[in-house]
C-alpha cells in the first residue's frame, strides 16, 4: 500500500522526512580533498552526483515518496544557501554557534549590499535531484527568510531602515520560490530555528539582552514570510520545519509551542509544519488546538534523529492518537523530528541506524493511515 494521499493539487506524505542525511565517507573524503586542492570542482561534483543518486534510490527502496539529496552538497543547513544570495557574504567569524555541550565551527554571514536572488547554485542542485527522483517527488530544503535576520549581520549603511531590509528580504525569497518552481520544484521546505527560540523563555531573555524585542520579531518574521509565499503557484507545496537545534545530537532551545502557536498556525499562509515532538523539551500537543484550517498539514516529529535506538512502535501510535484529539488524523503525518545532519559533521548514529529510523517511520505510517 502507499503512504501518500492526494488533496487538492497537492500530495500529503503520511511518512515524510525533514531532509538532511548523514554524509557518507565518500562525500566527506571528497570534500576534504576539494578543500585541500587535491581534486577540482567538477570532480567533486561527479562524486556528489553518484552519492546523491545512491541515497535517492535508498529512500525509494524504504518507501518514502518524497526524496531529498540529503543536503550532500552543503556544509550547513542554512549558511550555504544564504551566503549565495545577492548582497550576502559568508565569513569566518572566529566563533561557532553554541549548543548544549558543543559548539559548531566558525562561520557567519553578513548583508553588505541590497538583497536579491540571482543565479543561485542551488537551482542546479535541485535540477539534479529532480532528474534522479523519477516518479517520486523531489523535495528541496532551504532556510527560512527569518534566518538571514536571525543569524546574519546587516550593514546599517546599506539598510538604515530595517523595514526596508525586511521588504527586500521578502521580495528576494519570493523570487527564489518562483525560481525553484520554474526549475520543477513542487515541494519546498523552509527550515527555521528562530521560532523555537521564541518558544523559550531562556532564549527570549538572551534576545532581549542583545536589544531584540521578541514580539517585534514575531510580527516581522510572520509578515516577511507571508509576503514571500504570497501568490505562489497553486501546485507548489511549502512547509516549514521548526527546529530546536541539531548539531552532533545536541540542542539549543526548550519549550512547547504555546507562545507562538496561535500566530504560526493561524496566520502563516503555508501548507504544513514539521514539529519536533521527540522529547519532553517539546511540550505537549495542546498548542495544536490553534490549528483551525482544514487544509493545514501537521507532521509530527516523534522519531528522534539524534540517536540510533528505535522507538517503541506502540508508543508512537499512542502519541499520534493523542495528537489527533486536537487535529484530525487526516491532517497528521509522521517524520523524524529533524534531519540527521544539519551540518556536514552529522549526528551520533550510523548510516544503517539512519535508514532503520526512516523505515520505522514508513512502517508505522502504513499501520496508522490504512
Amino acid at each position: 500500500m502507499t503512504v501518500e494521499t492526494k488533496g487538492k493539487n497537492q500530495t500529503t506524505f503520511r511518512a515524510d522526512q525533514v531532509g538532511s542525511l548523514l554524509r557518507s565517507d565518500v562525500i566527506k573524503t571528497a570534500r576534504l580533498q576539494s578543500a585541500d586542492g587535491e581534486i577540482i570542482f567538477d570532480q567533486l561534483r561527479k562524486i556528489e552526483d553518484k552519492e546523491i543518486a545512491r541515497i535517492v534510490e535508498k529512500q525509494k527502496e524504504i518507501g518514502l515518496q518524497a526524496v531529498t539529496d540529503g543536503e550532500f552538497r552543503r556544509a550547513w543547513w542554512h549558511f550555504d544557501f544564504l551566503e549565495n544570495l545577492v548582497g550576502v557574504e559568508g565569513f569566518w567569524s572566529g566563533n561557532g554557534i553554541q549548543f548544549h555541550q558543543k559548539q559548531t565551527k566558525s562561520r557567519a554571514i553578513k548583508v553588505t549590499s541590497k538583497l536579491d536572488f540571482g543565479n543561485h547554485p542551488m537551482l542546479q542542485d535541485y535540477q539534479y535531484l529532480h532528474g534522479v527522483a523519477g516518479d517520486h517527488t523531489a523535495k528541496f530544503t532551504i532556510p527560512s527568510p527569518s534566518m538571514l535576520h536571525f543569524r546574519g549581520e546587516v550593514d546599517g549603511s546599506v539598510y538604515p531602515d530595517e523595514e526596508e531590509f525586511f521588504a527586500d528580504l521578502a521580495a528576494t525569497y519570493k523570487k527564489a520560490i518562483q525560481a525553484f518552481y520554474d526549475a520543477g520544484c513542487r515541494y519546498l521546505q523552509l527550515d527555521d530555528t528562530s521560532w523555537a527560540y521564541l518558544c523559550s523563555e531562556e532564549q527570549k531573555e538572551q534576545l532581549r539582552a542583545k536589544g531584540l524585542n521578541p514580539d517585534y520579531l514575531i510580527k516581522m518574521y510572520l509578515q516577511t514570510l507571508n509576503k514571500a509565499v504570497a501568490d505562489r503557484p497553486e501546485d507548489l507545496k511549502i512547509t516549514m520545519h521548526i527546529c530546536r537545534g541539531n548539531f552532533r545530537s545536541t540542542w539549543i532551545s526548550s519549550g512547547g509551542y504555546e507562545p507562538i502557536a496561535e500566530q504560526l498556525f493561524g496566520h502563516l499562509n503555508i501548507d504544513g509544519f514539521f514539529l519536533e515532538y521527540d522529547n519532553d523539551r517539546s511540550g505537549g500537543f495542546e498548542p495544536l488546538r490553534f490549528v483551525t484550517r482544514p487544509d493545514l498539514q501537521i507532521v509530527l516529529g516523534l522519531v528522534t534523529s539524534k540517536f540510533g535506538e528505535l522507538e517503541n512502535k506502540d508508543v508512537i501510535k499512542k502519541r499520534i492518537e493523542e495528537a489527533s484529539q486536537f487535529v484530525p488524523l487526516d491532517q497528521l503525518c509522521l517524520s523524524p523530528q529533524c534531519g540527521f545532519a544539519s551540518t556536514e559533521e552529522g549526528n551520533l548514529l550510523t548510516e544503517e541506524q539512519q535508514w532503520a529510523k526512516l523505515q520505522h517511520v514508513v512502517d508505522i505510517s502504513k499501520e496508522v493511515w490504512k
